[in-house]
């Protein structure tokens, strides 16, 4: 057998903190050489964090992430580790450095630049050119054979993974990549990378980001899948997580000999390969022993939207430096429930809710309020807005007086969001709106 340890690295990273990411990323790699990892797979633009966009037009802050990746690379000793960070040559590039003892051995430009959603990465960064294949010694028989590629690239049926693998006989092909979170967004990656992975006949590691990023959720699940398309190995979701799991590669030699297409490719077409020196050998040392592989459970889309609105929650108010948050709490549906997201993103002690009684209000809304603040064990703040609400009455009475009853409606949403603003300019709360989509599109919600 010719056993390739590979740990996939899903770790949370910051856009802009070239420091803390690096520190991240280096105990990551020392976690997985630990436990006997041959290779390790960090995500897409992990030093600079993800999406970087106009840090990028910065040329210290790509001097920065550069020196960083040589330092992460320095503490690379026993493993090869693939980590995503912005190249600078003619151009900017969305790259993956490989490295080993010490240095960076090899790097690989990333070739299909999105454009569409959230994606502007053709703003920033070139189009590159050519593949990392990668060339491991293994005492058990021939050489190991490694392509790597970034996230876009690997979607393409004919993008640089194909090549990597029918051109030049990559048996693993290691994708980094940083996918935003959409509802289902898991599955249709899996089914991606399946119908790749029997395609190629080759086994696929795919290491995605985790966490929250300004408007953006990465949930994660990064994924090993074996050169039938089978899932191996899945990462949880919403958390960082280290999966290690031995591949026998023999599978991929046994599954190709039934497969001649390798064999008719022209050999114009055939893809130069990366020998690493001798010490990137794989096996041939005694290495710890590993639970099975790990299958994240996959969640009901209920728990996966309410675990990305807790992680997108949590990061937005830890990553942007907030001491807690602050919630209108009405006794409705939608107050309570962002409450209940707030607690389980920052914890009981960082979250405040306010009641804004009127002359609308019930003493049964005010009552519910009470105890779901009771039941989450949040502090509850009560300012009535009837002295301020009396105010606007005497101004606008003249004006508005025969006017329908949704301009007052209206007014208290506006009164309870400049109280809300006040206490978050006070006290370092970020308040988090409790409006739904239909209250958003007419304006009517405390925002």
């Amino acid at each position: 057998m010719r056993l390739l340890r590979i740990a996939l690295a899903q770790i949370n990273v910051t856009v802009g903190d070239i420091q803390g990411n690096r520190d991240r990323i280096v105990r990551a790699i020392r976690e997985a050489e630990g436990q006997g990892a041959d290779l390790v797979a960090l995500p897409e633009l992990a030093v600079t964090g993800y999406p970087p966009e106009d840090l990028l037009l910065k040329p210290e802050f790509i001097a920065a992430n550069m020196r960083a990746l040589r330092e992460i690379a320095a503490e690379v000793k026993a493993s090869v580790a693939v980590c995503g960070f912005a190249d600078r040559k003619d151009d900017l590039y969305n790259a993956a450095a490989v490295m080993h003892d010490g240095k960076v051995a090899a790097v690989y430009h990333k070739a299909f630049l999105p454009t569409y959603g959230v994606f502007d990465e053709d703003r920033y960064f070139g189009a590159g050119e050519g593949n990392a294949v990668l060339e491991l010694p293994s005492p058990e028989g021939p050489p190991v054979v490694v392509g790597v590629s970034v996230c876009e690239d690997i979607w393409y049926p004919d993008g640089p993974p194909t090549a990597q693998a029918l051109d030049a006989g990559a048996e693993l092909l290691v994708n980094i990549s940083s996918s935003p979170y959409c509802v289902g967004r898991f599955e249709t990656r899996r089914q991606m990378l399946a119908t790749r992975a029997s395609d190629t006949g080759a086994f696929i590691a795919y290491v995605n980001l985790v966490g929250g990023q300004d408007e953006l959720v990465f949930d994660g699940q990064s994924m090993l899948l074996g050169p039938d398309g089978e899932l191996v190995a899945r990462a949880p979701a919403f958390e960082e997580a280290l999966v290690v799991v031995d591949v026998d590669l023999e599978a991929v030699f046994r599954r190709r000999l039934h497969d001649p297409r390798r064999r008719k490719r022209e050999e114009e077409e055939k893809v130069a390969r990366i020998a690493l020196p001798a010490g990137a050998t794989i096996g041939g040392r005694k290495k710890p022993e590993i639970p099975p592989p790990p299958m994240g459970e996959p969640l009901c889309e209920e728990e996966e939207v309410y675990r990305a609105l807790v992680t997108g929650t949590r990061d937005y108010v830890r990553k942007n430096g907030f001491q807690g948050a602050l919630v209108g709490l009405s006794g409705g549906v939608d107050s309570s429930l962002v409450a209940c997201v707030g607690v389980d993103a920052l914890g009981a002690e960082n979250v405040v809710g306010v009641t804004m009684p009127s002359r609308y209000s019930s003493e049964e809304s005010l009552a519910d309020a009470r105890a779901l603040a009771q039941a989450l064990g949040i502090e509850l703040l009560n300012v009535p807005i009837e002295p301020a609400f009396k105010a606007f009455e005497t101004m606008l009475d003249p004006l508005v007086k025969d006017g329908p009853s949704v301009t007052y409606e209206n007014l208290q949403a506006r009164i309870r969001g400049n109280i809300l603003m006040a206490l978050s300019n006070a006290r370092g709360w970020l308040v988090l709106t409790t409006g739904n989509k239909s209250e958003m599109s007419t304006g009517y919600c405390t925002l």
